[in-house]
């Protein structure tokens, strides 16, 4: 049997913490900013979507922008909790060995998503082009993602 392996966690791992905690309420910021916009579309509980059907339908191209609109809403929503839990796994990982730089890393992965979100739902954009105001948040991710690579192979190889 291999012999324990000892972590020392670092004080500044207290900023993955927070960085963290900050992304639990950024998923719950995006629960709320759903509800406006499935308001304003008309679109009951428990609906996810508006249907493309129920979209072709709606004569008033008001209603048409509101059922758009409140479909992007939902699907920045999704995204953001598709991609939260990988995000979170990545940054605790990573930040056992590069505290201060995945924190860094996480935070700005945070604005990112909420340029995706705010970016998805401008009236002034066609097709969800919008959501690429913040895309670039993926490569953080990536990044995070790879630091927790690196921490499992120094584990590893110790």
């Amino acid at each position: 049997m291999a012999p324990l392996l000892t972590v020392d966690i670092p004080q500044e791992y207290g900023y993955v913490l927070l960085t963290a905690t900050g992304s639990l309420f950024l998923s719950t910021w995006h629960a709320f900013r759903v509800s406006p916009f499935r308001k304003a579309a008309g679109v009951n509980y428990p609906t996810q979507y508006a249907t493309d059907e129920q979209i072709a339908a709606t004569a008033d191209a008001n209603k048409k922008k509101a059922l758009y609109l409140f479909n992007c809403a939902q699907r920045a929503h999704y995204n953001f909790m598709e991609n939260h839990t990988p995000f979170l796994v990545s940054l605790f990982v990573a930040g056992l060995k590069f505290p201060v730089a995945a924190s860094v890393m996480g935070a700005l992965w945070g604005v990112g998503r909420v340029l995706y979100a705010t970016g998805y739902t401008r009236k002034d954009k066609e097709s969800g082009k919008g959501r690429l105001m913040g895309a670039w948040a993926s490569l953080l991710q990536i990044g995070l993602m790879g630091m927790a690579a690196k921490v499992g192979y120094d584990f590893v190889t110790a």
